[in-house]
Order: C-alpha cells, then sequence, then structure tokens
C-alpha cells in the first residue's frame, strides 16, 4: 500500500531536483569556464632557462584598433628577473594562421617599464590592425654572454572587435625596425561561460513554469 504513496512522492520531486542539478551545473561549468580564462592568459611559457608571462591591459583583452599595454615578466633559471637593459629583446607580431619565414606583420619597439612588482621589464604598446587570433613571438640573447641562453617565447592572444584601422597607417611596423636586433582564447571563453549560465537560468526558470 505505501509503494504507490512512495513513488507518487519520487515523481512529484525527482524532476524538480533534476532541475536544480542542472541549473547549478551549468552555472559551475561557466564559472570554470571564466576561471580558466584568467589560467590561459598567465600561463608560464619556457624556452631554454627563460620562462615568462605576458600581460595585456586592461584585463587581458585586447580590441582592435586601441593601444593595448602589453609587458613581459622573464625570469631566469632560479627565479631572478631579467630587465630589457640585461637582454637584447625583439618583439614581432604574426596574424594566425602564419607560415614560418614571412615576415612579421608589426615590429612593436620594446622600451623599459615598471608593473606589479617588476622594474625595468619589457614593455611595448600594441595596436591590433583587426579582429583575430594573434601570435606574439618575443625572442632574447642576454647583453652579458653566459647570464641566460639565447629564447624564444611564443603566445597566441585573441582580439576582440574594437575600432576600425589602416593597417599602413600603424606607427611601429616591421619596415621601421628591420634594423631592430605566446587566453588566448580569453574573449571567446569568457562569453562561452556567460552564455552557459544565462541558458541555464532560462531553461530552468521555462521548466519551473
Amino acid at each position: 500500500m505505501f509503494l504507490p504513496i512512495s513513488l507518487g512522492k519520487l515523481t512529484h520531486y525527482t524532476p524538480c531536483n533534476s532541475k536544480i542539478r542542472y541549473l547549478l551545473l551549468l552555472i559551475l561549468s561557466g564559472l570554470i569556464v571564466a576561471t580558466n580564462t584568467q589560467v590561459l592568459a598567465h600561463t608560464v611559457k619556457i624556452s631554454a632557462d627563460v620562462g615568462g608571462t605576458i600581460h595585456l591591459e586592461p584585463n587581458d583583452n585586447p580590441r582592435a584598433g586601441e593601444v593595448t599595454q602589453t609587458w613581459f615578466a622573464l625570469t631566469r633559471k632560479g627565479g631572478k628577473v631579467i630587465p630589457l637593459k640585461d637582454c637584447n629583446c625583439r618583439l614581432a607580431i604574426y596574424a594566425e594562421p602564419h607560415v614560418a619565414g614571412e615576415p612579421a606583420l608589426i615590429e612593436p619597439r620594446l622600451k623599459s617599464i615598471q608593473a606589479e612588482r617588476y622594474e625595468g621589464i619589457p614593455g611595448a604598446e600594441i595596436t591590433f590592425p583587426k579582429p583575430g587570433a594573434y601570435q606574439l613571438q618575443l625572442s632574447g640573447k642576454p647583453v652579458t654572454e653566459g647570464s641566460f641562453k639565447p629564447f624564444e617565447l611564443k603566445f597566441f592572444v585573441t582580439v576582440a572587435t574594437g575600432k576600425a584601422v589602416d593597417i599602413s597607417q600603424l606607427e611601429q611596423n616591421v619596415n621601421e625596425n628591420q634594423q631592430g636586433t605566446t587566453i588566448g582564447l580569453a574573449q571567446p571563453l569568457i562569453g562561452l561561460g556567460a552564455l552557459l549560465i544565462l541558458g541555464g537560468i532560462v531553461v530552468f526558470l521555462k521548466q519551473m513554469k
């Protein structure tokens, strides 16, 4: 006699509990995606005995046609910071996809900057000409031979839609720097996380009616 009643209760409560669990799962997935965005943006790249991270202001979300303040935190084996004055560094930017050997799209001039706890590290002002994927290659050799090994670090960056810009008008390009010696996936991942959360809430509210 009690079995039908028990089944009735299960039929009444289980769908509601499932909806709640579904909503919580979607929200958790969105939060994980958003969190991983920052992890991707600040992943440490290693070449030879040099490690480095890239930071783009603001919030590691560059926009096309807008000046992006970019800096690189470089450290040699043992954790000692490598300032620009100790490194013959070169920054080359390529639009993705690109083939080996083709000239860089932009070669911004590096300058010493202070950022967070770092002093004198390489930095640059970059204006990406259009939205899309880019590869930033930072290569360098020691000013004092033997202080660290020559390196090349590759950073991949996704640029969001911003202002239109004529690439021929960029102040610093490959032609101006011939004599000069990798997220991200951040923007798409943030959008995906937001859509997951919003979609879960909408589905939950519809099923509750």
